[in-house]
């Protein structure tokens, strides 16, 4: 039977369907959007909430931010990390601040993580969304999920279904998602390692250190939260009733912990909110991909607060992600791609694990001695700036004496050859494209060659090349961050999301259009 005319037209499934709106899911809304691939992004909430517990980017996280064009907003609304003055029995030991010796390098941009409430980081994340047409669906709660074969079917609780080529979970660590999936989510958590959270209003603090004071029976600590005139974050080991069970969150529980602790009438304390009771959760998901739909973030992950890289390593899964997913929807490469996705994530999840774990243990020491405090949790594995994919299919053969694919790719200050304009090897990468890198007269054609071959995919920059887009390295920094010789000719892939694909000199260059037209195609 013909269609009525007054029925509505089949509308074609969106490309991808995001299932979260916390940092994960706007990184991933942001950077799929920006290359044009209709998306989707819905949250079960009524109102967009004002969770502040994550306390801000790490320094890799700043670098995925400034590729979506959004780093000097967060830098504007947030601050620096401030100096740790530890307090006992209620008298200040000693101040500390983990950063005092670090700077900026021409390879490294960000030294330091910044401090910005996530409420503030995700307005300005779905901000950015906006700029691309894209606005966060309010009150949408996935309660079902069903797979064909071109497509994946997502069940509302409102009895409305939204149907997708591709969905990611993005909910959290309570992932419906996941659930529905049936992914197991192995580890355990700890009853013992307990805290109680909230944000507070208090008075007579200085806003200028996060203050944290630990005694033998328990701690407090107050940190003051950005953007606001007398906000902190209020963290506590918790009260615990007779029999030991830890007393629940409350205004009244947080102003006794307080005067306990600090010696400071408890009336300082008042308004507080966001109150939660966070015991340390060590899990990981055994897959991030069952058929068309995918996981990230904490729907992927938990584990310790320790370093600060519960929201860092969701954002840095979504930037992971968001540029194989926008070329398998694009039809551009193959679904395999996608295996890459879990191929080089998990590891990282399973790393994160470790190292939050070993932070934790090095807080809870330090903290039986007078001084010690949370920058004991502080390392430099914990700027996630070592982070990279040597192990995966993705990274070809290559090396030089400080790189080898797959590893993050360097920043440094280069000049346009062309009108001497200060140019930032970050500001080439960023956006949706590969760029490649010639290092050296030699590599001149070969970089003509791959913008001539694959168009917007490929970007191509020389490094004293003479190359149409041609960077001068006066001071060196460039050759210096990559370990290329002034006499050596070479071409360094690198891939949308800022780690090498591939070294190779420039009488290889069929390693470019190798790499590229094998991109999701079986290994």
């Amino acid at each position: 039977m013909p269609a009525s005319a007054h029925s509505p037209a089949p509308t074609a499934p969106v490309p991808v369907l995001i299932i979260g709106s916390g940092p994960t899911g706007l990184t991933l809304a942001c950077d799929l959007a920006r290359r044009s691939v209709g998306v989707r992004i819905i949250d079960k909430s009524p109102g967009f909430p004002r969770s502040s517990r994550a306390k801000g980017p790490n320094p890799r996280s700043l670098e995925v931010l400034e590729d979506l064009g959004v780093v000097d907003r967060v830098l504007a609304s947030g601050s620096a990390p401030l100096p740790m003055r530890k307090y006992r029995d209620g008298l200040p030991v000693a101040e500390t601040d983990p950063f005092a010796s670090s700077r900026p390098t021409p390879d490294v941009p960000y030294d330091r993580g910044a401090l910005i409430a996530q409420w503030q980081l995700e307005a300005i994340l779905r901000e950015r969304l906006a700029e691309y047409g894209v606005r966060v669906e309010l009150g949408s709660e996935a309660v079902g999920l069903s797979q064909g074969s071109g497509s994946v079917t997502v069940a509302l609780a409102d009895g409305r279904s939204i149907e997708a080529r591709y969905a990611v979970g993005c909910d959290g660590a309570h992932s419906p998602v996941r659930k529905m999936l049936g992914v197991a989510f192995e580890g355990q958590t700890s009853e013992e390692q307990t805290m109680v959270c909230g944000d507070v209003e208090a008075d007579g603090l200085d806003r200028g250190v996060w203050h944290q004071w630990f005694d033998e029976d328990g701690a407090v600590m107050l940190c003051p939260i950005p953007g606001t005139r007398s906000g902190w974050w209020f963290q506590a080991g918790p009260e615990r009733d007779a029999a030991g069970a830890p007393v629940p969150p409350s205004l009244e529980s947080f102003r006794r912990l307080f005067a306990k602790h600090t010696r400071l009438p408890a009336d300082h304390l008042s308004k507080a909110a966001l109150l939660s009771t966070y015991r340390v959760n060590e899990r990981m998901a055994d897959r991030y991909r069952v058929g068309r739909v995918l996981l990230a973030g904490d729907a992927a992950h938990v584990h310790s607060v320790a370093g600060g890289l519960g929201m860092n390593t969701g954002i840095q899964d979504a930037f992971n992600l968001g540029w194989k997913l926008a070329r398998v929807a694009g039809g551009r490469s193959g679904e395999r791609l996608l295996d890459t996705y879990e191929e080089e994530r998990l590891p990282v999840a399973s790393w994160t694990l470790d190292i939050t774990a070993d932070r934790l243990r090095a807080t809870l020491e330090a903290i039986r001695r007078p001084g010690g405090g949370l920058d004991s949790a502080v390392s430099a594995d914990t700027s996630c700036l070592g982070t990279g994919y040597r192990w995966s299919s993705l990274s070809a053969t290559g090396s030089t004496s400080r790189l080898r694919a797959g590893d993050r790719a360097p920043d440094a200050p280069c000049h346009d050859t062309a009108t001497g304009a200060p140019v930032r090897l970050f500001e080439a990468f960023a956006g949706p494209h590969f760029t490649l890198l010639g290092f050296g007269p030699g590599t001149a054609g070969a970089l003509r060659a791959a913008e001539a071959a694959y168009g917007d995919t490929v970007r191509a920059y020389g490094v004293d090349a003479g190359a149409p887009r041609d960077l001068t390295d006066d001071a060196g920094h460039a050759r210096t961050a990559y370990g290329v010789g002034p006499a050596t000719a070479l071409l360094v892939l690198v891939r949308p999301d800022n780690h090498v694909a591939l070294i190779a000199p420039a009488t290889e260059s069929g390693a470019i259009g190798a790499y590229l037209d094998g991109l999701g195609t079986p290994a």
